[in-house]
């Protein structure tokens, strides 16, 4: 099961380049997200263009703002088989996916973190993947698939996801994402 809200920016405003006030599941921390639908093409991703192959009708996008933040605090499960006694002991591992990429030969990106916290909000681990390259693109507009997966560090009680679109180029921030995802599975006790 997918921990993250909204992930695949299906839910709530947009649909346009056109930035949004608020995204469901998220919550803005800078900037001014778009949720951009990829039959709106212009230049932004398509169908066509590398992506998810099960994509739905929307992706993330930096919208118009340099910099572009989106957080989402994320409780772990407290009981069953990868609830607090199981990270604690070191047998709960977790993945973190998330379609990453941008316009051409630009090199504007979108980042993820994922920084597992313990009950007091001390961080023990993060994770990041991205930003996706011009170059990696071969500077092609789309999105490419990063992960990463580890043990869940004991102590862990939350992850903070935190997904940054950095503009570095022209007037639209044009790092893009999809289909976030961090689940958690039992794993053997490290």
């Amino acid at each position: 099961m997918n921990l993250v809200v909204n992930g695949d920016a299906e839910s709530g405003p947009g649909g346009t380049p056109e930035p949004v006030g608020s995204v469901t599941g998220w919550q803005v921390l800078q900037g001014a997200p778009a949720l951009v639908a990829y039959s709106h093409g212009g230049g932004y991703p398509t169908d066509r263009d590398p992506g998810p192959a099960r994509r739905g009708s929307r992706f993330f996008s930096g919208g118009n703002a340099p910099r572009t933040a989106l957080l989402q605090d994320v409780a772990l499960p407290a009981d069953g088989p990868v609830g607090s006694a199981a990270v604690d002991a070191g047998g709960v591992r977790y993945s973190v996916t998330a379609w990453l990429g941008g316009y051409a030969s630009q090199e504007d990106g979108a980042r993820l973190s994922v920084e597992f916290r313990d009950g007091r909000g001390t961080p023990l681990a993060l994770s990041v993947l991205g930003p996706v390259t011009a170059a990696e693109r071969r500077r092609r507009t789309g999105l490419l698939e990063r992960s990463d997966e580890a043990a869940v560090p004991p102590g862990s009680r939350t992850a903070r996801v935190l997904l940054v679109c950095t503009r570095a180029g022209g007037t639209s921030n044009d790092g893009y994402a999809d289909g976030i995802t961090l689940t958690l599975t039992p794993g053997s006790a490290l």
